[in-house]
């Protein structure tokens, strides 16, 4: 029998996040004795080793790491589960739309302006997040809707509808010499000895190699670039947080960024799909200047 408890899996996933019993046990707030035994019994349930243990500390092994990428799918499942169901409940509650904080402003107020003008159309509440949250709150049930970017966000297992290309353009210290430039080239902006680019968290959480600052949160990018310390290109429509001490120049040869509207494609919310025929009405209008 291969049934999974939700209760085993949560287990599972501190363990193999810690690689540490005693730290999964205190994160669990449970003794670790009984949290062994637990993986033992999981372990035994599957007929599959999902740990190595020895003097050295604690490792996945390829199945392991496999369980530890379905358990995140599925107890986010659980948790979409018992939100959509309590929300259900309640007809006057408002959609959730998430996105980025500062990305795709002139956008997301075209949207909200539609909607409310529309009439009996659901209220929206805005929840604004930071880089790559976006999929996980609508995986989880805290969000109904999202605004994601492609290339760079994460798509998979979504619905989603485009709403808005455009280039991007390289934030960079007003005083910087390439700020005086109409325009530049990734090669330029890439290698840039005194002003070494962002890196920005990949899907998986982890950093891709370079000398440039480790960035999560937009409020640190914004501080970075204006101090000197570092540039980064983005969507031209994020410029919408620039601050006076930066200058945004296009990149002309930076790949297209689409922005989307996505959802899960189990929703059947009346609510949701009239927000998504709201903004997919928007695709293909012109944005004000200071978004192009």
């Amino acid at each position: 029998m291969d049934d999974l408890e939700t209760r085993q899996l949560r287990y599972f996933v501190a363990v193999a996040e810690e690689l540490h019993f005693g730290r999964a046990a205190d994160r669990l707030g449970i003794a670790q004795p009984p949290l062994s035994r637990a993986i033992r019994q999981l372990e035994q349930r599957l007929g599959v080793r999902l740990l190595d243990r020895d003097r050295r500390g604690v490792a996945l092994t390829d199945a392991g790491r496999v369980l530890l990428r379905e358990a995140h799918v599925a107890l986010d499942a659980v948790a979409a589960a018992a939100r959509r169901t309590r929300r259900a409940a309640d007809p006057k509650r408002p959609l959730v739309l998430v996105t980025k904080a500062g990305a795709s402003h002139e956008l997301l107020q075209r949207l909200l302006d539609a909607l409310a003008s529309e009439p009996g159309a659901a209220p929206v509440e805005v929840l604004l997040c930071e880089v790559g949250e976006q999929a996980g709150l609508l995986r989880d049930g805290r969000a109904d809707v999202a605004l994601m970017h492609r290339p760079f966000d994460d798509l998979a297992g979504f619905d989603t509808e485009d709403l808005h290309t455009e280039g991007q353009i390289a934030l960079l210290p007003a005083g910087h010499p390439l700020a005086s430039r109409d325009r530049l080239t990734l090669a330029e902006v890439r290698d840039v000895p005194d002003l070494p680019i962002a890196r920005w968290p990949r899907l998986d959480g982890s950093y891709p190699d370079g000398p440039g600052p480790e960035v999560h949160t937009q409020s640190q990018l914004a501080q970075l670039v204006a101090l000197g310390r570092t540039l980064l290109v983005i969507p031209a429509s994020s410029r919408a947080w620039q601050w006076p001490d930066h200058v945004a120049v296009p990149v002309v040869d930076a790949p297209d960024v689409t922005t989307v509207i996505a959802w899960p494609p189990s929703s059947r919310s009346p609510a949701v799909a009239s927000l998504v025929r709201s903004a997919a009405g928007l695709h293909g209008t012109t944005l004000p200047a200071s978004a192009r």
